[in-house]
């Protein structure tokens, strides 16, 4: 397993096309409201990353056929957009995105609460936000890879939900998925040391019930196979020498 390391140029437009990334999941923030179709944000959200000079990475990946996956309620990752998928007040949605610039990628995910949620489903968008948050701050030069999955694992099931093992995180730059893997959870054996100049997205995603998941007839939307709820939170972040950067930091969010 050999991860690209980036040098510093790489990294500052990685940095341009995380901050596309951003901008645009905070634009669709403002557009998810009860009513709206999935398909509505998926359009925005790309008309908004050409306007930047760039491009919808997830648009024709492996045959995708849209620029965002638009997950709602049990839906765990890679919910196509849908004219027919309306959002209702009580939702979460969780929105995957990419956008590439100059030839570089950034990626970043949020779970959206549509209208007023329930407390429930507050507490799980809070769990799977605290999760990603802890495993920023676990990175670093010489830090395990190890202690960044287990940081997640731990997180999430001392608060009593579960992690999906069968989707993981991953290195990224000029390539969306590059090595290494980033799993949510300890694999035995499974070492790999952290330097700066190594991209990785993380990306939590989180279950209310089991971490068993299944994918629907369309090949793509994946479920969680109990109908319990799922969350997902995910950044780009630059191992740096003395710490981390997270490169697709929304202006607006709570723990930037």
């Amino acid at each position: 397993m050999a991860a690209i390391v980036k040098e510093p140029w790489e990294i500052e437009i990685m940095r341009d096309a995380g901050r596309i990334v951003a901008d645009g999941l905070e634009m669709l923030e403002g557009m998810v409201r009860p009513g709206v179709s999935t398909a509505e944000l998926d359009g925005a959200f790309e008309k908004f990353v050409v306007s930047r000079g760039a491009y919808p990475t997830f648009k024709g990946y492996r045959g995708y056929v849209a620029s965002i996956c638009a997950s709602v309620n049990e839906e765990v990752v890679h919910g196509i957009p849908s004219f027919d998928r309306k959002l209702a007040e009580g939702d979460i949605l969780s929105v995957d995105a990419g956008a590439t610039y100059k030839g570089y990628v950034g990626d970043s995910a949020v779970t959206f609460p549509v209208g007023k949620i329930g407390e429930r489903a507050a507490r799980l968008l809070d769990v799977t936000r605290g999760g990603l948050e802890a495993a920023i701050l676990a990175m670093g030069p010489g830090v395990r890879l190890s202690r960044i999955c287990r940081t997640i694992q731990q997180y999430a099931e001392s608060r009593g939900y579960s992690v999906v093992k069968k989707y993981v995180g991953h290195g990224i730059g000029r390539e969306m998925h590059e090595d290494p893997q980033v799993p949510n959870y300890v694999i035995d054996n499974y070492e790999f040391i952290l330097k700066p100049g190594i991209v990785l997205a993380l990306e939590p995603m989180v279950n209310e019930g089991t971490d068993d998941v299944r994918v629907l007839k369309d090949q793509w939307t994946v479920v969680t196979k109990d109908g319990g709820w799922s969350a997902h939170f995910e950044h780009t972040v630059a191992v740096t020498p003395t710490g981390r950067d997270v490169l697709t930091r929304r202006r607006n969010e709570k723990n930037g």
